[in-house]
């Protein structure tokens, strides 16, 4: 077999390429906002061994050059369609990003909610010092956003 010749039609890889998208989607919306939001030393070696784990389930035993591309190829494709629908279905687009999550109401920290959200509070003090606050009394509303990221906004002293 040549290094372009594909064991199976190139359809499968991208089914398959598709398929893999889709699970990988619906398991880090099951493990919740932090997954990737604040990249840490374990989620790279998470990230790294997904990858590599993956890519049987996209490639199969096929050997040659052409199904990885074929396969990534319909990832990037399936993102976009992804995304587009999305900007078109709000609904669609809550499901597929999630909500963000109250963790700070007028000064105070939702420990319920950090925890409900994995979020360490290391983790949590790191975001308030990285806008340049020490805690979180300055702090209106703080959200944790679906992408991982915090914000908040804050609060106007008394007048």
């Amino acid at each position: 077999m040549s290094t372009w010749a594909l064991s199976e039609p190139w359809w499968h890889y991208a089914v398959r390429g598709v398929l893999t998208y889709g699970g990988m989607l619906i398991l880090l919306r099951l493990c919740g906002k932090r997954a990737f939001g604040e990249m840490s030393a374990f989620d790279v070696i998470v990230l790294v061994l997904v990858g590599g784990t993956l890519r049987s389930a996209i490639t199969g035993d096929d050997k040659s050059l052409t199904a990885p591309f074929v396969g990534v190829a319909f990832i990037l494709l399936t993102d976009k369609a992804l995304a587009w629908v999305c900007t078109r279905f709000p609904r669609l687009n809550r499901w597929v990003e999630g909500r963000p999550r109250i963790v700070v109401t007028h000064g105070v920290r939702d420990r319920t909610a950090l925890r409900k959200e994995n979020l360490p509070e290391a983790a949590f003090e790191r975001a308030l010092h990285k806008q340049g606050w020490e805690d979180e009394r300055e702090v209106q509303l703080g959200r944790l956003e679906p992408n991982g990221k915090m914000t908040f906004i804050r609060r106007t002293p008394p007048a």
